[in-house]
């Protein structure tokens, strides 16, 4: 079953799919995910995708998720010395 996060502030939408963009190297968000997966070896497709181990699947969000937090922290820590 496919599990949905929902965002408390949905006008942050768009700048969350920039960030994962930015994270990954890739111009959309949407490709996010299968650029991850690329670079560190999960067979990713676009489809179905249930041959993948949970672990497999936890890399990629893992990788994602992690590294979307660090660049959101650096901004925070960025935007407190310039304060």
């Amino acid at each position: 079953m496919a599990r949905r996060n929902k965002i408390l502030v949905p006008e942050a939408r768009q700048a969350l799919d920039d960030l994962k963009a930015q994270v990954a190297g890739t111009m959309k968000a949407e490709d996010a995910k299968f650029e991850t997966a690329k670079e560190i070896g999960v067979p990713l497709t676009k489809g179905d995708n249930g041959g993948l181990t949970t672990r497999e699947a936890g890399k990629v969000g893992g990788r994602l998720g992690g590294g979307m937090v660090r660049e959101l922290v650096k901004m925070a820590q960025e935007s407190l010395r310039k304060q």
